[in-house]
């Protein structure tokens, strides 16, 4: 199945819009990252004190080669006023046969406490259930990163526990917290 990346995801009340990186995002990107470094280096293994505009482009390079393969449905977070890259949000680690993905989620921390990761993240597991006929969708987060955790209780998910040395931070394993959505935890 092949699912196109022409494709905008828009949440009710028209505060922001999802749709597939593009590489106009890199600049933007870079910058979020960098006004976010401090939130995103104790939780996300790909941000690091050297992060540069050349990991942004590599990234949104390999984006349409995985979205075509159905690895990786990544979306670009954007405020629908401005329009300011807000974050990502998107579905990995996608396993066919069970039809269960990851969801995974960031937002730029000048943009914390809007509601902006929830709302982004109903709208993904819409399209993971809608257009891929996903069954479930899992939101694997640090035990401690009460942050994200809040996202996935506000969205609908429901927790299954913590699973031991689950993530892979740097050199070291940490516990995680499993939260799951399925298709009814939507309506």
């Amino acid at each position: 199945m092949s699912i196109s990346r022409d494709i905008e995801l828009k949440h009710s009340n028209g505060q922001i819009v999802l749709r597939p990186p593009v590489m106009e995002d890199g600049s933007s990107i870079f910058e979020a990252v960098q006004v976010s470094k401090d939130e995103l280096i104790p939780w996300m293994d790909w941000c690091h004190p050297d992060y540069s505009i050349e990991v942004s482009m590599m990234w949104l390079r390999s984006l349409p080669q995985a979205w075509e393969q159905g690895k990786n449905y990544q979306f670009s977070i954007i405020d629908n006023e401005s329009p300011q890259f807000l974050g990502s949000c998107g579905l990995n680690h996608i396993n066919q046969y069970y039809l269960i993905a990851n969801l995974g989620y960031w937002i730029r921390s000048d943009r914390n406490g809007e509601g902006i990761a929830t709302k982004a993240t109903k709208l993904v597991a819409q399209f993971g259930f809608q257009q891929l006929g996903l069954r479930r969708i899992e939101i694997v987060t640090g035990e401690e990163n009460w942050a994200s955790r809040r996202v996935a209780e506000k969205a609908g998910a429901s927790f299954e526990g913590i699973l031991r040395s689950r993530l892979k931070l740097g050199d070291k394993n940490i516990d995680a917290a499993m939260y799951s959505l399925i298709l009814e935890d939507l309506h």
